[in-house]
Protein backbone atom coordinates (compact mmCIF):
# COMPACT_ATOMS: atom_id res chain seq x y z
CA UNK A 1 0.00 0.00 0.00
CA UNK A 2 1.54 3.39 -0.70
CA UNK A 3 0.03 7.03 0.07
CA UNK A 4 -1.96 7.32 -2.84
CA UNK A 5 -4.01 4.80 -1.46
CA UNK A 6 -4.94 6.47 1.63
CA UNK A 7 -7.49 8.65 0.98
CA UNK A 8 -9.19 5.91 -1.53
CA UNK A 9 -9.32 3.11 0.76
CA UNK A 10 -10.21 5.18 3.70
CA UNK A 11 -13.26 6.36 2.01
CA UNK A 12 -14.52 2.78 1.00
CA UNK A 13 -14.10 1.78 4.53
CA UNK A 14 -15.99 4.83 5.66
CA UNK A 15 -18.93 3.73 3.43
CA UNK A 16 -19.47 0.51 5.18
CA UNK A 17 -18.27 1.34 8.91
CA UNK A 18 -18.08 5.24 9.27
CA UNK A 19 -20.84 7.15 11.57
CA UNK A 20 -23.43 8.04 9.53
CA UNK A 21 -25.97 8.48 12.00
CA UNK A 22 -24.96 11.85 13.88
CA UNK A 23 -27.33 14.74 14.30
CA UNK A 24 -25.09 17.36 13.35
CA UNK A 25 -24.88 15.45 9.55
CA UNK A 26 -28.30 15.44 9.15
CA UNK A 27 -28.54 18.59 7.55
CA UNK A 28 -24.52 19.11 7.68
CA UNK A 29 -25.07 22.93 7.51
CA UNK A 30 -22.18 25.30 8.64
CA UNK A 31 -24.22 26.02 12.12
CA UNK A 32 -24.38 22.56 13.14
CA UNK A 33 -21.26 21.91 12.07
CA UNK A 34 -19.53 24.45 13.87
CA UNK A 35 -21.52 23.80 16.76
CA UNK A 36 -20.78 20.66 16.73
CA UNK A 37 -16.79 21.01 15.83
CA UNK A 38 -16.67 23.48 18.70
CA UNK A 39 -18.24 21.16 21.70
CA UNK A 40 -15.97 18.06 20.16
CA UNK A 41 -12.92 20.08 21.05
CA UNK A 42 -11.43 17.84 24.36
CA UNK A 43 -15.21 16.47 24.97
CA UNK A 44 -16.00 13.05 23.35
CA UNK A 45 -19.09 11.91 20.70
CA UNK A 46 -21.47 10.21 23.21
CA UNK A 47 -21.04 13.34 25.49
CA UNK A 48 -21.69 15.81 22.97
CA UNK A 49 -24.85 14.92 21.09
CA UNK A 50 -27.33 15.16 24.32
CA UNK A 51 -25.39 18.84 24.87
CA UNK A 52 -25.58 19.72 20.79
CA UNK A 53 -29.67 18.10 20.41
CA UNK A 54 -30.78 20.69 23.61
CA UNK A 55 -28.21 23.84 22.52
CA UNK A 56 -29.88 23.45 18.67
CA UNK A 57 -33.56 23.24 20.22
CA UNK A 58 -32.47 26.37 22.27
CA UNK A 59 -30.82 28.26 19.61
CA UNK A 60 -31.57 27.03 16.29
CA UNK A 61 -29.71 29.23 14.11
CA UNK A 62 -27.27 32.02 14.60
CA UNK A 63 -29.30 34.84 15.19
CA UNK A 64 -30.83 32.99 17.91
CA UNK A 65 -27.41 32.44 19.53
CA UNK A 66 -25.94 35.42 18.45
CA UNK A 67 -28.83 37.28 20.25
CA UNK A 68 -29.36 35.49 23.24
CA UNK A 69 -28.38 37.14 26.40
CA UNK A 70 -24.92 35.26 27.65
CA UNK A 71 -26.52 33.63 31.10
CA UNK A 72 -28.95 31.55 29.05
CA UNK A 73 -26.02 30.55 26.55
CA UNK A 74 -23.93 29.49 29.63
CA UNK A 75 -27.16 27.61 31.21
CA UNK A 76 -27.15 25.83 27.97
CA UNK A 77 -23.82 24.87 28.32
CA UNK A 78 -23.71 23.92 31.37
CA UNK A 79 -22.16 20.81 32.17
CA UNK A 80 -19.93 20.18 29.26
CA UNK A 81 -16.96 22.13 30.52
CA UNK A 82 -14.52 24.26 29.00
CA UNK A 83 -16.68 26.89 29.41
CA UNK A 84 -14.20 29.64 26.89
CA UNK A 85 -16.35 27.29 24.17
CA UNK A 86 -19.89 28.54 25.18
CA UNK A 87 -18.75 32.48 25.45
CA UNK A 88 -16.36 32.00 22.44
CA UNK A 89 -19.38 30.60 20.12
CA UNK A 90 -21.07 33.48 21.74
CA UNK A 91 -19.30 36.36 20.44
CA UNK A 92 -18.50 34.62 17.03
CA UNK A 93 -22.47 34.52 16.95
CA UNK A 94 -22.23 38.03 17.22
CA UNK A 95 -19.62 38.94 14.98
CA UNK A 96 -21.14 36.87 12.24
CA UNK A 97 -24.56 39.04 12.84
CA UNK A 98 -22.40 42.23 12.40
CA UNK A 99 -19.59 41.80 10.16
CA UNK A 100 -20.50 38.68 8.08
CA UNK A 101 -24.30 39.61 6.61
CA UNK A 102 -25.73 36.74 9.70
CA UNK A 103 -23.63 34.03 8.37
CA UNK A 104 -21.18 32.19 9.21
CA UNK A 105 -17.91 32.94 6.55
CA UNK A 106 -16.55 30.29 3.58
CA UNK A 107 -13.46 31.80 3.50
CA UNK A 108 -10.84 29.98 5.95
CA UNK A 109 -8.86 33.00 6.77
CA UNK A 110 -12.38 35.19 7.86
CA UNK A 111 -13.26 31.89 9.35
CA UNK A 112 -10.03 31.50 11.09
CA UNK A 113 -10.72 35.00 12.87
CA UNK A 114 -13.72 34.32 14.81
CA UNK A 115 -13.13 33.41 18.50
CA UNK A 116 -12.87 29.57 19.20
CA UNK A 117 -11.68 28.55 15.64
CA UNK A 118 -8.54 27.29 14.91
CA UNK A 119 -6.79 25.31 11.97
CA UNK A 120 -7.82 22.78 12.64
CA UNK A 121 -11.34 23.59 13.92
CA UNK A 122 -11.50 25.79 10.90
CA UNK A 123 -11.03 22.96 8.37
CA UNK A 124 -13.14 20.86 9.81
CA UNK A 125 -16.26 23.05 9.41
CA UNK A 126 -15.18 23.71 5.66
CA UNK A 127 -14.64 20.42 4.70
CA UNK A 128 -17.34 19.02 5.93
CA UNK A 129 -20.34 21.90 5.49
CA UNK A 130 -19.03 23.16 2.04
CA UNK A 131 -16.71 19.95 0.61
CA UNK A 132 -13.41 22.42 0.89
CA UNK A 133 -9.83 20.87 0.90
CA UNK A 134 -9.32 21.70 4.00
CA UNK A 135 -6.84 18.99 6.58
CA UNK A 136 -7.90 18.51 10.11
CA UNK A 137 -5.48 17.49 12.61
CA UNK A 138 -7.27 17.03 15.78
CA UNK A 139 -5.98 13.91 18.42
CA UNK A 140 -7.50 11.80 16.50
CA UNK A 141 -6.12 12.20 13.08
CA UNK A 142 -2.69 12.89 14.50
CA UNK A 143 -2.87 9.65 16.18
CA UNK A 144 -3.42 7.50 12.90
CA UNK A 145 -0.87 9.80 10.75
CA UNK A 146 1.81 9.15 13.52
CA UNK A 147 1.04 5.88 13.05
CA UNK A 148 0.73 5.38 9.79
CA UNK A 149 3.76 7.11 8.67
CA UNK A 150 5.57 6.04 12.24
CA UNK A 151 6.38 9.71 13.34
CA UNK A 152 8.57 9.77 16.30
CA UNK A 153 8.64 12.51 18.89
CA UNK A 154 5.77 14.12 20.91
CA UNK A 155 2.65 14.92 18.78
CA UNK A 156 2.49 18.33 20.66
CA UNK A 157 5.28 19.24 19.87
CA UNK A 158 6.20 22.10 16.98
CA UNK A 159 8.10 20.23 15.14
CA UNK A 160 6.41 16.93 14.76
CA UNK A 161 3.03 18.89 14.55
CA UNK A 162 4.21 20.99 11.64
CA UNK A 163 5.17 17.33 9.97
CA UNK A 164 1.86 15.82 10.70
CA UNK A 165 -0.16 19.19 9.15
CA UNK A 166 2.35 18.55 6.04
CA UNK A 167 1.24 14.91 5.54
CA UNK A 168 -2.14 15.87 5.98
CA UNK A 169 -2.79 18.56 3.59
CA UNK A 170 -0.63 15.84 1.03
CA UNK A 171 -2.91 12.77 1.74
CA UNK A 172 -6.35 15.22 1.09
CA UNK A 173 -8.57 13.43 -2.10
CA UNK A 174 -9.83 15.73 -4.82
CA UNK A 175 -13.38 15.13 -3.82
CA UNK A 176 -15.61 13.72 -1.18
CA UNK A 177 -14.37 15.81 1.42
CA UNK A 178 -16.91 15.89 4.16
CA UNK A 179 -17.16 11.90 4.12
CA UNK A 180 -12.78 11.78 4.14
CA UNK A 181 -12.66 14.47 7.13
CA UNK A 182 -15.25 12.13 8.99
CA UNK A 183 -13.47 8.81 7.97
CA UNK A 184 -10.20 9.69 9.20
CA UNK A 185 -11.65 10.80 12.52
CA UNK A 186 -13.55 7.91 12.97
CA UNK A 187 -11.14 5.77 12.15
CA UNK A 188 -9.05 7.31 15.10
CA UNK A 189 -11.95 7.37 17.36
CA UNK A 190 -13.53 3.71 17.06
CA UNK A 191 -10.51 1.74 15.21
CA UNK A 192 -6.78 3.32 15.77
CA UNK A 193 -7.16 4.19 19.27
CA UNK A 194 -5.19 5.29 22.19
CA UNK A 195 -5.10 2.04 24.38
CA UNK A 196 -6.66 -0.88 22.43
CA UNK A 197 -6.14 -0.23 18.67
CA UNK A 198 -7.88 -2.68 16.32
CA UNK A 199 -5.40 -2.99 13.66
CA UNK A 200 -6.93 -6.14 12.40
CA UNK A 201 -9.85 -4.76 10.86
CA UNK A 202 -8.31 -0.78 9.82
CA UNK A 203 -8.14 -0.53 6.62
CA UNK A 204 -5.06 1.05 6.56
CA UNK A 205 -3.02 -1.88 7.98
CA UNK A 206 -0.86 -3.41 4.94
CA UNK A 207 0.96 0.18 4.89
CA UNK A 208 0.86 1.09 8.56
CA UNK A 209 4.97 1.27 9.25
CA UNK A 210 3.91 1.45 12.92
CA UNK A 211 2.34 -2.11 12.82
CA UNK A 212 5.27 -3.18 10.70
CA UNK A 213 7.58 -2.28 13.53
CA UNK A 214 5.16 -4.09 16.11
CA UNK A 215 5.06 -0.81 18.20
CA UNK A 216 2.10 0.75 17.09
CA UNK A 217 1.17 2.03 21.06
CA UNK A 218 4.63 4.03 21.10
CA UNK A 219 2.74 6.38 18.69
CA UNK A 220 2.31 9.35 18.73
CA UNK A 221 4.79 10.33 21.38
CA UNK A 222 3.70 11.94 24.68
CA UNK A 223 5.40 14.23 26.96
CA UNK A 224 6.09 12.25 30.41
CA UNK A 225 3.06 12.12 32.69
CA UNK A 226 2.99 14.66 35.48
CA UNK A 227 1.68 14.29 39.27
CA UNK A 228 -1.95 15.66 38.84
CA UNK A 229 -1.79 18.81 41.20
CA UNK A 230 -4.08 18.76 44.56
CA UNK A 231 -6.17 22.10 45.61
CA UNK A 232 -8.64 22.93 47.90
CA UNK A 233 -11.35 25.95 48.34
CA UNK A 234 -14.12 26.63 50.86
CA UNK A 235 -17.35 27.38 48.81
CA UNK A 236 -19.95 29.04 50.88
CA UNK A 237 -23.99 28.44 50.93
CA UNK A 238 -25.47 31.80 52.03
CA UNK A 239 -28.94 31.64 52.20
CA UNK A 240 -31.91 33.15 53.24
CA UNK A 241 -34.93 32.56 55.47
CA UNK A 242 -36.96 32.41 51.95
CA UNK A 243 -34.32 30.12 50.31
CA UNK A 244 -33.02 32.80 47.95
CA UNK A 245 -28.71 32.34 47.52
CA UNK A 246 -26.08 34.02 47.27
CA UNK A 247 -23.90 33.71 44.21
CA UNK A 248 -20.67 35.34 42.66
CA UNK A 249 -19.78 35.54 38.98
CA UNK A 250 -16.68 34.15 38.28
CA UNK A 251 -13.71 35.58 36.62
CA UNK A 252 -13.87 34.95 32.83
CA UNK A 253 -10.49 33.46 32.59
CA UNK A 254 -9.65 30.49 34.58
CA UNK A 255 -11.81 27.52 35.55
CA UNK A 256 -16.41 28.01 35.31
CA UNK A 257 -14.91 31.31 33.03
CA UNK A 258 -18.09 33.78 33.78
CA UNK A 259 -20.15 31.33 34.98
CA UNK A 260 -22.05 31.90 38.33
CA UNK A 261 -21.04 30.21 41.49
CA UNK A 262 -20.68 29.95 45.24
CA UNK A 263 -18.64 32.48 46.74
CA UNK A 264 -15.03 31.05 47.60
CA UNK A 265 -12.35 31.59 50.43
CA UNK A 266 -9.30 29.51 50.98
CA UNK A 267 -9.41 28.15 54.05
CA UNK A 268 -12.56 28.39 57.11
CA UNK A 269 -10.82 31.54 58.72
CA UNK A 270 -11.59 33.38 55.01
CA UNK A 271 -14.70 31.54 54.72
CA UNK A 272 -16.05 33.50 58.26
CA UNK A 273 -14.39 36.56 57.25
CA UNK A 274 -16.77 35.93 53.77
CA UNK A 275 -19.76 35.73 55.38
CA UNK A 276 -19.63 38.12 58.07
CA UNK A 277 -21.40 40.94 56.05
CA UNK A 278 -24.64 38.24 55.61
CA UNK A 279 -24.49 36.52 58.70
CA UNK A 280 -27.33 38.30 61.61
CA UNK A 281 -26.98 37.99 64.95
CA UNK A 282 -29.61 35.11 65.25
CA UNK A 283 -27.78 33.27 62.43
CA UNK A 284 -26.99 30.03 63.56
CA UNK A 285 -23.39 28.76 63.12
CA UNK A 286 -22.03 27.26 59.54
CA UNK A 287 -23.04 23.61 59.13
CA UNK A 288 -19.86 21.95 57.65
CA UNK A 289 -21.40 20.04 54.62
CA UNK A 290 -19.36 16.38 53.42
CA UNK A 291 -16.22 17.32 51.33
CA UNK A 292 -15.94 16.24 47.88
CA UNK A 293 -13.27 15.84 45.22
CA UNK A 294 -14.13 17.62 41.59
CA UNK A 295 -11.43 16.31 38.90
CA UNK A 296 -10.25 18.46 36.11
CA UNK A 297 -8.17 17.87 33.32
CA UNK A 298 -5.12 19.57 35.13
CA UNK A 299 -5.71 19.24 38.81
CA UNK A 300 -8.18 17.73 41.43
CA UNK A 301 -10.12 20.43 43.41
CA UNK A 302 -11.33 19.32 46.89
CA UNK A 303 -14.58 21.23 47.93
CA UNK A 304 -15.58 21.89 51.46
CA UNK A 305 -18.93 23.44 51.89
CA UNK A 306 -20.35 25.65 54.87
CA UNK A 307 -24.11 26.19 55.13
CA UNK A 308 -25.37 29.50 56.63
CA UNK A 309 -29.01 29.89 57.06
CA UNK A 310 -30.94 33.11 57.79
CA UNK A 311 -28.70 35.41 56.00
CA UNK A 312 -29.49 39.39 56.01
CA UNK A 313 -30.82 41.57 53.38
CA UNK A 314 -30.53 41.43 49.53
CA UNK A 315 -29.26 45.36 49.97
CA UNK A 316 -25.75 44.44 51.05
CA UNK A 317 -24.62 43.63 47.47
CA UNK A 318 -26.22 46.51 45.63
CA UNK A 319 -22.70 48.18 45.15
CA UNK A 320 -20.76 44.66 43.54
CA UNK A 321 -21.99 43.87 40.41
CA UNK A 322 -19.85 40.02 40.16
CA UNK A 323 -23.01 38.90 43.19
CA UNK A 324 -26.46 38.25 43.46
CA UNK A 325 -28.98 36.44 45.11
CA UNK A 326 -30.69 33.69 43.06
CA UNK A 327 -34.50 32.56 44.07
CA UNK A 328 -34.40 28.86 44.12
CA UNK A 329 -36.42 29.42 40.65
CA UNK A 330 -33.60 31.59 39.09
CA UNK A 331 -31.09 28.52 40.37
CA UNK A 332 -32.61 26.41 37.97
CA UNK A 333 -32.19 28.56 34.82
CA UNK A 334 -28.44 29.85 35.26
CA UNK A 335 -25.39 28.43 34.00
CA UNK A 336 -24.12 27.05 37.48
CA UNK A 337 -20.61 24.96 37.32
CA UNK A 338 -21.86 20.97 37.52
CA UNK A 339 -20.13 20.19 40.59
CA UNK A 340 -22.14 23.18 42.31
CA UNK A 341 -25.79 22.10 40.79
CA UNK A 342 -25.15 18.78 42.79
CA UNK A 343 -24.00 20.47 45.78
CA UNK A 344 -27.43 22.83 45.56
CA UNK A 345 -29.45 19.67 44.78
CA UNK A 346 -28.53 18.30 47.68
CA UNK A 347 -29.22 20.09 50.35
CA UNK A 348 -31.01 19.91 53.40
Amino acid sequence: MTASDFAPRLLAWHGTYGRHDLPWQHPRTMYRVWLSEIMLQQTQVQTVIPYFENFLERFPDLADLASAPADAVMNVWAGLGYYSRARNLHKAAQLCMSQHHGRLPEDFDALLALPGIGRSTAGAILSQACGARHAIVDGNVKRVLARFFAIAGDAGSTAVDRQLWQLAESLLPETGMADYSQAIMDLGATVCTSKKPQCATCPLASGCRALAQGNVLDYPGRKPAKPVPERETYVLLLRTKSGDMLLEQRPDKGIWGGLYSLPEADDADQSLARAEGFITTRSPAPIPLPAFIHTFSHFRLTIRPLLWDGCAAKSQIRDNARMRWATPEELLLLGLPAPIQKLLKRLP
